[in-house]
């Protein structure tokens, strides 16, 4: 029976896929993404405070596949309301930044339990903010967006979306008969198209599906922590990565979605590492111009934190143990004395910029 977008796709295929994925091409993209996320994992530990990249890359990573679903807000209005009360951030901004606590709280999860639908669940609860669950009514389909042409319906029954889930599960870990030999990332592009396809949510499927492909990264040793900035290039190349998806399901062609997925790891790998690489020599600069023309307040801390924090308040420096408060409004205002910081007033609130490394995480 042909491909009906407009039915229940209930035949979507089991994993493993019928063809063999590892194909000539396949595998040559595959060495080539390897060795730069090999690269960006060993350029992730050359900065010894993590939470400088913690900080900033999956902000960069959340904008992005926020953006990719249309919910559209910029660097710095996240980093503006980045661990403080988001009253007055937009919904969009709201959105986004609850992308980055998903993600992170993802990854914190991994030390205890292996990737699963549970994982699933809980990030889109997360994103979502509300209560979400599997689907159970039927109804959902996916339009296109100009058009509102019904694109693609996804399976419908909360037992046979746990039932595909299961198998995805399977697939994931290596499992499933041949798949343990199924190099990671080959796997991690066959299982988020599976994940998409089985569209086990009323929504927020596409942002936890790129979330889970960031922590199987971490969960398979590729990365040690999720900074890779995979949702640029899909935003860049937003109709490869739809189209991708739709050519698996209506004709099986799994090659040309893999390698979509793996030049996606490539590019943004390496883009991520020249990233990290001049936000490490930004960061000594940084600390050598503080020590030079700020010396009385210069601490390794008080520099790593204005880049842990590029919006810093008074507050963040007294959380980090670094002075009381009053001490603290004497360190920052030192720093804009120097030219290294700007000061910024939110309603009543002072805030203190960090220009040069927000201009650096803007720069594309």
């Amino acid at each position: 029976m042909p491909f009906d977008p407009t039915h229940a796709f209930n035949d979507l295929p089991a994993l493993p896929p019928a063809v063999d994925v590892e194909s000539r091409a396949v595998l040559k993209a595959c060495i080539s993404a390897r060795a730069a996320v090999a690269e960006l994992k060993a350029a992730g530990r050359l900065i010894p405070n993590q939470g400088v990249l913690i900080n900033s890359i999956p902000l960069l990573e959340a904008r992005a596949s926020s953006e990719i679903e249309n919910i559209v807000t910029t660097t710095d209005q996240m980093f503006l309301f980045d661990g403080v009360s988001e009253g007055e951030a937009d919904p969009a901004t709201k959105e986004a930044l609850r992308y980055r606590t998903a993600l992170w709280q993802g990854h914190q999860a991994l030390k205890n339990r292996p990737l699963s639908t549970n994982t699933a669940i809980q990030i889109c609860r997360v994103i979502k903010g509300v209560d979400m669950d599997i689907r159970r009514t039927p109804g959902t389909t996916l339009a296109n967006d100009h058009t509102r042409q019904v694109v693609y319906t996804p399976p419908e029954g909360e037992a046979l979306l746990r039932e595909k889930l299961a198998n995805w599960e399977r697939w994931m870990h290596g499992t499933l008969p041949g798949s343990a030999e199924i190099d990671p990332l080959v796997r991690m592009a066959v299982g988020h198209y599976q994940f998409e396809a089985i569209h086990p949510f009323t929504d927020g499927n596409g942002r936890t599906g790129r979330i889970i492909n960031l922590l199987y990264l971490v969960e398979q040793g590729l990365l040690d922590i999720p900074v890779l900035y995979l949702s640029r290039h899909i935003l860049r190349h937003k109709a490869g990565y739809y189209g991708g998806l739709s050519a698996v399901t209506e004709a099986g062609a799994w090659e040309p979605w893999l390698l979509y997925m793996l030049a996606g790891v490539t590019d943004t790998a390496r883009w991520t590492l020249d990233k990290i690489l001049a936000v490490r020599a930004l960061l000594e600069e940084t600390a050598e111009r503080m020590r030079r023309d700020a010396g009385p307040v210069y601490s390794r801390e008080l520099a790593e934190l204005v880049f842990v924090r590029p919006y810093c308040r008074i507050a963040h420096v007294v959380e980090a143990g670094l002075a009381r408060r009053q001490t603290a409004s004497v360190y920052l205002k030192a720093l804009v004395a120097a030219g290294i910081l700007r000061e910024h007033k939110v309603g009543r609130e002072k805030v203190f910029l960090n220009p040069a490394f927000l201009d650096l995480l803007k720069q594309d």
